[in-house]
């Protein structure tokens, strides 16, 4: 009872791909493994402030093909496209290959990438700005941008308080039970003087019906400029100004339309006057 499943992996094969996509036989697919987390872990560290999502690997016959999807590309291509030969040869020199090809992909609207927002808000935090402010700014951004709801969750030692807490700060709808919702998951902490400060990032993008396309490269892709993907209901944009929709016509009219209007003006001041009638009588 209670326990939570991590909603990127619960929605692997259904509307998201795997970052990892290759084959392993049973005798080296540990090695694989553990190779791709080195690679992830060393790009991390060394494009610390690249605005990097995520990293997709795929591997052919004895080549590797490492994806890398950023908010800032210009970072990390450099001047020339020194920056990236430079990591394509640490990376031939980690992984003991000699065919190793790096693709950038750049994320147009980071402002949904729930990656990117927890990174945001974690330096944000390092810098002594209040967490309140950096998490409310990060959702009334997203929100603008289309997100049809966002969810955050800070816990740790809160503004150097001494007991450690958590807190929730959530617009909008995040459905976590519906598969078909395209729901962002990202985990980041902040490192500050009084220990670390946890985040959790939900982003929820919009419904995606029918077939989705599970490459991770081509979904990114087609987010960030900002297009439907194959089987999206109207994207985010759409699902927002549905979820305007249904408040506007179902639960505005039972507020303030014909029922509840009625009930609490006409009616209530006919049972006033019933009553004042009676008295007088």
């Amino acid at each position: 009872m209670g326990q939570k499943c991590n909603p990127i992996g619960n929605r692997l094969g259904i509307i998201r791909g795997w970052d990892s996509m290759w084959y392993g036989e049973k005798r080296d697919f540990g090695q694989k493994l553990v190779e791709d987390h080195k690679i992830r872990t060393y790009l991390a560290a060394r494009i610390n402030k690249g605005g990097i999502s995520r990293i997709v690997i795929e591997r052919t016959l004895g080549k590797l093909i490492v994806t890398i999807h950023t908010s800032k590309p210009g970072i990390i291509i450099g001047k020339g496209g020194t920056e990236v030969d430079r990591i394509k040869e640490e990376l031939k020199n980690l992984t003991k290959k000699d065919d190793v090809q790096i693709n950038i992909m750049e994320i147009r609207r980071p402002e949904l990438d729930a990656m990117i927002v927890g990174d945001t808000i974690a330096r944000q935090i390092e810098g002594r700005v209040s967490y309140k402010r950096a998490i409310k700014m990060a959702i009334s951004t997203a929100m603008r941008m289309g997100a049809e709801g966002i969810k955050i969750k800070a816990s740790g030692r809160l503004n150097g308080a001494e007991i450690a807490r958590s807190e929730e700060f959530k617009q909008g709808r995040t459905p976590l039970h519906t598969y078909r919702m395209d729901i962002d998951y990202a985990s980041v902490y902040a490192m500050t003087v009084y220990g670390k400060i946890g985040l959790k990032i939900w982003v929820c993008k919009g419904e995606i019906l029918g077939n989705a396309e599970l490459n991770p490269n081509f979904s990114a892709n087609s987010d960030s400029r900002g297009n439907n993907r194959p089987g999206t209901f109207a994207g985010a944009e759409g699902g927002r100004e549905r979820g305007d929709r249904r408040g506007g016509e179902r639960g505005g009219d039972r507020r303030g339309g014909d029922r509840g209007g009625d009930r609490r003006s006409g009616g209530g001041g006919d049972r006033r006057g019933a009553n004042t009638g009676g008295g007088r009588r």
